[in-house]
């Protein structure tokens, strides 16, 4: 991509996540509609499963929350059995949302600061 930087996703996003029995969710707002818009194009279902796919994900599903700006990502079978049953140093599924931060998007430069934090 011409004229293109890669950045984190922490850089136009913030996410949040938790268990759902073996599996998790993580659920990733914009800080701008811009960004939501750019996120919605980009941060598909088949990327966050790729992302996680050394960690034993499933068949990833990405639902979008538009009123919210925010894209909804279900991870079935993440957590090695669940909570109860996991020996996973994190059963609960909440530093994913911290890892799926750290991902790396190629973003037009001209498209760049309307993502920005300081332009909520």
């Amino acid at each position: 991509m011409t004229g293109a930087r890669s950045i984190r996703l922490a850089e136009i996003a913030h996410a949040r996540s938790g268990d759902k029995g073996a599996g998790a969710n993580v659920g990733v707002i914009a800080y701008t509609p811009a960004g939501y818009e750019f996120l919605r194009e980009t941060l598909k279902a088949d990327v966050v499963e790729a992302f996680f796919k050394p960690l034993g994900v499933g068949t990833v599903v990405r639902y979008e929350l538009p009123n919210l700006g925010a894209l909804n990502f279900l991870l079935p079978n993440i957590l090695d059995g669940g909570g109860s049953v996991s020996l996973c140093v994190d059963a609960q599924g909440k530093g994913l949302a911290q890892r799926l931060l750290e991902l790396h998007l190629d973003v037009p430069e001209l498209q760049l600061k309307p993502f920005a934090r300081e332009n909520r």
